[in-house]
């Protein structure tokens, strides 16, 4: 979801909160949001996810969510979606650092075989240049961090 930080977010937000409320009352409904969910996530959402999604903030207890509601659910969601892009990015870097490791900012194919080695996998230099060719993405016939990234992914 989209955080409401700019006006064109929070724009965004009413819109998606307006396409939500089928009914137009002003409120969305653990089914109208279920109708949603399974709609742009392609899959049947169980009844019981979405009404405690709604209870957790249905800040007024009326079991809807009002758009202020749903803002502050959207809001929650895009937070929580980032501090776990975070925590992901912190953990990548340790892994990285751990192949690289001769302080060059880059996995190498002897630093990849130096690795693998400790971890039980001995492969000739030749192999590891190109398990790095695959996601060397410049070329340069080394993997820089945004390449371990997208290898990992």
């Amino acid at each position: 979801m989209v955080v409401a930080s700019s006006s064109s977010s929070w724009s965004e937000l009413r819109t998606l909160f307006a396409a939500l409320d089928k009914d137009a009352d002003g409120r969305i409904s653990a089914s109208e949001l279920r109708a949603c969910m399974g709609a742009t996530l392609g899959e049947d959402v169980p009844a019981e996810e979405a009404e405690a999604l709604v209870a957790s903030a249905d800040a007024d207890g009326d079991g809807m969510l009002c758009e202020e509601e749903f803002v502050r659910l959207a809001q929650q969601a895009s937070w929580a979606g980032e501090e776990e892009e975070e925590e992901r990015c912190r953990v990548l870097k340790e892994a990285f650092g751990m192949y690289e490791m001769e302080g060059l900012g880059c996995i190498t194919p002897a630093s990849l075989r130096r690795m693998l080695g400790r971890l039980g996998s001995d492969r000739p230099v030749g192999e590891c240049r190109a398990m790095i060719c695959r996601f060397d993405l410049d070329g340069d016939g080394v993997l820089s961090f945004d390449e371990f990234k997208i290898m990992m992914s």
